[in-house]
């Protein structure tokens, strides 16, 4: 295994992410965001790396800070002058509800412990704010090649389905949402603008009324 979140891994490879790695589609961040019952203007990009999520929320308008354990991927973002600190998404460097969003990309399948991160996602954000995450669903046939060849490459990487991430960020305190099905998929987690925590059943009732946000 690469040690903590696979930052060895990605130490090593920080010089040439940028090459081999696409940047985040913005109609897949825009499309969770848009789930927000608040302005979006402080954004984490948790797990962020070099910030190939916050150069796409720059394309949107949208300035964001990558928070990231790897210190050579976060070399490689300050060099592109993306505001980015150091810091474990398990225990995020921030006081309670001070951001409008966090947006993990393509990272939370590395997290040490996924449910600890997203209650620190939960946290952070404000009343109305959004927690968007794009990831990989293991039940696809493209997923289950992916979760082999992370096996076999000695990652200690953990896959979910879409609608169990999203049933965690209700777990969490939010309103999961599956926002994009498919092999890389987009849930987003709403928190609620009430002191209320909702239920599963919650949730699965504010799904077309976020849609129609």
């Amino acid at each position: 295994m690469f040690g903590h979140g696979d930052v060895g891994f990605f130490d090593r490879i920080a010089p040439l992410y940028d090459v081999v790695m696409p940047r985040a589609k913005p109609e897949d961040l825009r499309a969770g965001i848009a789930f927000a019952h608040r302005p979006v203007e402080t954004v984490l990009d948790v797990g962020g790396g070099t910030g190939r999520a916050s150069r796409t929320l720059r394309e949107l308008g949208i300035e964001a800070t990558v928070v990231d354990f790897s210190p050579g991927m976060l070399r490689r973002a300050h060099d592109d002058g993306i505001s980015a600190v150091r810091g474990d998404a398990g225990r995020l460097p921030v006081p309670d509800g001070v951001v409008d969003a966090v947006v993990i990309t393509d990272a939370l399948h590395h997290f040490p412990d996924p449910a600890g991160a997203l209650g620190e996602a939960a946290r952070v954000i404000a009343p109305g704010g959004v927690v968007v995450i794009r990831e990989f669903d293991p039940t696809t046939a493209r997923g289950r090649l992916l979760e082999g060849v992370e096996s076999v490459a000695r990652m200690d990487s953990q896959f979910f389905a879409a609608e169990t991430l999203a049933g965690l960020l209700t777990e969490a305190g939010l309103r999961g949402t599956v926002v994009d099905p498919g092999f890389g998929y987009t849930v987003a987690g709403v928190k609620p603008t009430t002191a209320a925590t909702p239920n599963a059943g919650d949730a699965a009732g504010a799904t077309d009324t976020e849609r129609g946000h």
